[in-house]
């Protein structure tokens, strides 16, 4: 298999988890915001809680970019996901604040504080 080929298959499992990370950040958010809750979230925050553990780990940065990058992901042209990088750069300044804000509202929930 080329690197154009691997690229594309890294590109897709990155895409595919991107996706799924979002929907799990928003669900922890809708919870704290509406109090409804059920085993889907216990899966969103299982999810969110193994990508902080991951991001920490490797120094806040997702281990399949350098991935990516290894197979010829380059900033300009095909990145690390099939969405456009305009689009991904600001994952975290975006996300951190949304799944913090889920979590305390959760929390907060949960001790009868809200």
């Amino acid at each position: 298999m080329t690197d154009a080929g691997r690229l594309r298959i890294v590109r897709g499992l990155h895409t595919a988890i991107y996706i799924v990370m979002s929907v799990a950040s928003f669900a922890v958010l809708y919870a704290g915001i509406s109090g409804r809750s059920g085993p889907w979230l216990h899966v969103a925050l299982a999810l969110v809680a193994i990508e902080a553990v991951v991001f920490v780990g490797c120094g806040l940065k997702c281990p399949l970019t350098a991935v990516a990058v290894r197979y010829g992901a380059r900033p300009d042209g095909p990145y690390d996901t099939f969405f456009p990088e305009r689009c991904t750069r600001h994952t975290f300044r975006v996300f951190g604040p949304l799944i913090t804000l889920g979590l305390v509202l959760n929390a907060l929930r949960w001790f009868g504080l809200l």
